[in-house]
């Protein structure tokens, strides 16, 4: 990941309203969030945010700081991206009319999923770090992508660290 981005992990209360809060405090200091995943922690009375945090112009320690004041925040970590493990999903939808042949042997080298087929399109399913997903999505690119969603970066420190 390049230097403009940062990946920070939350611990929230589990509590109606608190990702508006956080969403809030980005939007009034202007700083620009580039991922956001949200889900329960295995603890249900907290739930874990990871975000991507463009941090060109805007100090990280600002955004920290800013995030240790909301009151439903319980822990705050900034992920190096040398020490943790970043993931995302892709599903995609692509024309594959008349270049089947040419779009699966790019889905085996990526090692990416056939989750539908139609007569015209192919959808499929990716897992990977955001680079790798980047390279797949140029890709397919030439084959006309019908529709696309990426989930935000998840991410965990690495066990090696």
């Amino acid at each position: 990941m390049s230097e403009r981005w940062r990946t920070i992990v939350t611990t929230v209360e589990n509590k109606p309203g608190v990702l508006a809060r956080v969403a809030s405090l980005f939007s009034r200091r202007g700083y620009n969030i580039h991922s956001l995943a949200v889900a329960p922690a295995s603890d249900e009375r907290f739930s874990r945010i990871t975000f991507t945090v463009d941090v060109e112009g805007t100090p990280l320690d600002q955004v920290v700081k800013q995030l240790n004041k909301l009151i439903n925040v319980v822990e705050i970590h900034e992920l190096d991206p040398d020490q943790s493990v970043e993931r995302e999903l892709m599903l995609v939808t692509v024309r594959s009319d008349g270049r089947r042949r040419e779009l699966m042997e790019i889905v085996e080298e990526f090692q990416a999923f056939v989750l539908n087929e139609g007569e015209e399109c192919v959808m499929l399913s990716w897992s990977a770090r955001p680079v790798r997903l980047d390279e797949l999505e140029q890709r397919l690119r030439p084959f006309g992508i019908v529709e696309l969603q990426r989930t935000g970066r998840v991410a965990l420190p690495s066990l090696d660290r």
